[in-house]
């Protein structure tokens, strides 16, 4: 049911959606309204109209409250502001957080249902030394900088900065470091990076063309709008356990204080004894600076043979580093369809042999591995594969492909690792079977 006044509406809430909306429905159309819950009534603006099988909206209130809404965690992000004055990336801060675990657990379950079908027992679970409202846990903040001088976070889906008195998302050292009173003449954004062993570096940029927004985009990398100028390379060190990391400053690592740890003991865990070969040519697919490999050789011993691929040559060469006590490691610069397709075209028999034993651990961007990392995936036929997903859709499409490729899912746990927002990060275990 629904009712119109211009182009403001009140809807029903029937569902949650991929990307931190939820659904209703107006006019014979699904609509997707950001700032709300299933089973909430809301009076909701009409922002898009332009899809023919779905519109956009923006709540402007919420007429009936689900049980599970709570005060957002953000102030700056709250349903009783202006939509345009919300700040985002904290797209589910206003619910309860066992609630947002049940809601990220659907989408996923939804997801490996509708492109895979298959229905595998899962949790999304919280990881170790979470606070109770899931907050303070960022350990790598991106803010920008408009023409006026505000420095804050975009509001969603725009180029508009909110100024924000905290961020309440960041570690107290991320969001200390962010109350900046000066910033060089023509910085357009700052990165504010706090490493595990507590050092925090403010990393100022501007646009080659200057001024101007500066889009990010989701995943490893960036997307549109003016490239940005890199600074030089700035090395920082991680902690995982006992162990120590070199990182580019402005190089990828996970963002939660406990994510390196959680994932790399989810892959090691996520290895079968029985069918894990150390002489094999194991390999570490979008590999940084070598977490995940690390995480493999301590596992299975320093002689284990594993290579990693990154494209980043800087990452490639900080994992040479990370992995030099492992004399069964590489680290390899290249991109990854790239390396697949020569050690397809090149590779001796006995090289190709090598592969029917080994494990490959895939931990791909936010796009997923896709159609042909996949088939040339399956042209090498490893015997196991473990695949790190950071987003629930593109993981259930590469179930799919991989089923086609001969390899069943055989284990998946999820990890609550961005509590408050939409994003949660799977660990699935495939195994050949033809």
């Amino acid at each position: 049911m629904s009712t119109t006044t211009a182009r403001t509406v009140e809807l029903d809430i029937t569902n949650v959606a991929h990307g931190g909306v939820f659904v209703a429905r107006h006019e014979g159309r699904v609509v997707f309204v950001p700032d709300t819950l299933p089973g909430e009534r809301v009076r909701a603006r009409i922002v898009d109209e332009n899809e023919k099988r779905f519109w956009r909206a923006e709540t402007l209130e919420v007429l009936t409250p689900s049980e599970h809404r709570r005060p957002h965690v953000w102030a700056e992000a709250s349903v009783d502001r202006e939509p345009s004055e919300r700040a985002g990336g904290a797209e589910f801060g206003h619910i309860e957080l066992a609630h947002q675990r049940a809601l990220k657990h659907q989408v996923l379950a939804e997801g490996l249902e509708r492109f895979a079908g298959v229905a595998p027992e899962f949790t999304v679970a919280a990881v170790e030394g979470e606070t109770p409202d899931g907050t303070r846990w960022r350990t790598r903040v991106s803010l920008h900088v408009d023409q006026h001088g505000n420095i804050g976070p975009y509001a969603s889906r725009s180029h508009h900065v909110v100024p924000v008195d905290d961020l309440p998302l960041a570690t107290e050292a991320v969001a200390g470091a962010a109350k900046l009173e000066e910033l060089p003449d023509g910085t357009t954004s700052i990165d504010i990076v706090a490493s595990s062993t507590g050092a925090v570096r403010v990393l100022t940029r501007t646009d080659e063309v200057g001024g101007g927004d500066r889009r990010r985009g989701g995943g490893r990398g960036r997307r549109g709008g003016p490239k940005p100028v890199r600074p030089a390379a700035d090395p920082i060190r991680e902690l995982v356990g006992e162990r120590e990391f070199i990182v580019d400053a402005n190089g990828f690592w996970q963002v939660h204080r406990q994510a390196a740890t959680t994932l790399q003991q989810a892959v090691s865990a996520a290895i079968d004894d029985a069918r894990f070969d150390p002489r094999a040519a194991n390999l570490d697919l979008y590999g940084g600076v070598g977490l995940l490999a690390a995480g493999v050789g301590d596992r299975f011993g320093a002689t284990t043979r594993i290579t990693t691929v990154e494209s980043d040559e800087r990452a490639t060469e900080y994992a040479g580093e990370n992995l030099s006590e492992w004399v069964g490691a590489q680290a390899v610069t290249a991109k990854v369809d790239a390396f697949l397709r020569s050690e397809i075209a090149t590779g001796s028999r006995i090289e190709r042999s090598r592969y029917a034993t080994a494990t490959v651990v895939l931990d791909p961007p936010r796009s997923g591995a896709g159609a042909e990392i996949v088939a040339m995936l399956g042209e090498l036929r490893p015997a196991s594969i473990v695949y790190v997903a950071c987003d629930p859709i593109a993981l259930s499409r590469d179930v799919a492909l991989l089923a086609e490729q001969g390899y069943e899912l055989d284990h998946l746990a999820a990890y609550d690792l961005f509590p408050n927002t939409h994003h949660l990060e799977a660990v699935a275990g495939f195994s050949r079977t033809a």
